[in-house]
């Protein structure tokens, strides 16, 4: 086993991170305080800080195949940064991935140091810059940033990434939570992007015009809501039904105060005479067209809300929740020239990074005025001393049905 000094007597040819890697391998004794009372992080010699991810190895349930890794992270250098975690969301998507279920899935490597080829799960989160390169330009200590691309891992206490990989956040005043940049960048951007994107609304027409989308209550549903209502569309939307009729009277209240025009449930839409007559009253008898459906459900779920669509309008699925194929009548296609269009947020990220930073801003901008509200959130506190196996069993607890709130990791840590 090689000592701190003989690593870094290493011959000058070695490159930097040949040099990392043997000072990772040889694990210095740390320097770290001695009362029982003291539980922050503790620093290693040469600048090296102990970090934790949650990994996985193989595809399956996340109790199963998650587990806590901790390895070392070095200064960064040139344009390296290194970054603390502040809260990062437990995404449907995320899990997808752990169950080896999603479409894109990340590399598994050995680059932190694990004994097989492994993956940080976790695609969204936001993180706080502890220290910076000498070539950095655009970070500095203390800055938040999200990240740039998905699949980079955000479930982890401490990362380190090249500044090219991070998109900045202004928080200069100090006036957003760890908890609203943190979930910006997934749910508030796929309703944001398909709104603006797949309709051409007649801004001139505001307040006339309407926006149908199933899954309502979901963070994208919630964000739609809101966003329509600061453009001036009106929205009729729907929901699953409560346990009893109480709860389902208090969601519904509860997205009217978003700004719902309309709020029914499934069952409402799936009988057509009650769901047409409701339409019909919304929108004056038909006079203000249904110009957009928004579709993370599937099934007939999804035909309902295309029956009520004008000509020329588009349905935009972007989820699969009932798990149940799109019924497409070809009326709707001759008669009416629907289009029926697909929306995947991290593809689309990935492709236009400058555009998502912008947008990402554009919502912080109505979070800061109080014109866009939080999701509800389940806060998982991530201390430096909670075990792999419960933070496991908290993101296995996403699967299992109702919950107050989206989970979201929350670091508790230097």
């Amino acid at each position: 086993m090689f000592s701190t000094r003989t690593a870094m007597a290493l011959p000058r040819q070695l490159s930097a991170g040949s040099r990392a890697a043997v000072l990772r391998s040889s694990k210095p004794s740390p320097a770290r305080i001695t009362s029982p009372l003291d539980r922050r992080r503790w620093i290693q010699t040469y600048g090296y800080t102990q970090a934790k991810a949650l990994m996985y190895s193989k595809y399956g349930e996340p109790k199963d195949v998650l587990s806590l890794h901790t390895h070392s992270i070095s200064a960064p250098h040139s344009t390296q940064v290194n970054l603390r975690l502040l809260a990062a969301p437990l995404n449907p998507a995320d899990i997808n991935q752990i169950q080896g279920v999603y479409p894109s899935k990340p590399p598994f490597t050995s680059i932190l140091g694990t004994s097989t080829p492994s993956a940080v799960a976790g695609n969204e989160g936001a993180f706080e810059v502890l220290s910076a390169g000498s070539a950095v330009t655009s970070l500095q200590k203390g800055d938040w940033v999200i990240m740039k691309h998905t699949s980079m891992g955000t479930w982890r206490t401490h990362t380190q990434f090249d500044e090219s990989q991070l998109l900045k956040i202004n928080n200069a005043d100090s006036s957003l939570t760890p908890l609203q940049v943190g979930t910006v960048s997934v749910n508030p951007v796929t309703a944001y992007r398909m709104i603006k994107d797949f309709c051409e609304w007649d801004w001139l027409r505001q307040g006339e015009e309407w926006l149908i989308q199933n899954g309502a209550n979901s963070g994208v549903g919630r964000a739609a809501i809101q966003l329509a209502r600061e453009w001036g569309i009106k929205t009729i939307n729907v929901v699953r039904e409560r346990d009893t009729e109480a709860e389902t009277k208090a969601l519904k209240d509860e997205l009217h105060a978003l700004g719902a025009n309309v709020v029914l449930t499934e069952t409402q839409l799936l009988d057509s005479r009650a769901f047409r007559d409701i339409v019909h009253d919304a929108t004056r008898q038909g006079k203000e067209p249904i110009r957009l459906a928004l579709n993370c459900v599937g099934g007939k779920s999804a035909t309902a809300l295309a029956k009520v669509l004008a000509h020329n309008s588009s349905l935009v699925t972007y989820g699969a929740m009932a798990k149940l194929p799109l019924t497409i009548p070809a009326g709707m296609l001759i008669f009416n020239n629907l289009a029926f269009r697909g929306f995947w947020v991290s593809r689309w990220s990935d492709k236009n990074p400058g555009l998502k930073l912008d947008t990402v801003q554009d919502v912080l901008r109505m979070t800061r005025e109080g014109r866009f509200k939080d999701i509800p959130a389940h806060e998982v506190e991530w201390t430096w001393e909670k075990s792999g196996e419960a933070l496991a069993e908290e993101v296995q607890g996403t699967l299992g049905g109702k919950r107050s709130g989206k989970g979201v990791f929350v670091y508790k840590g230097d």
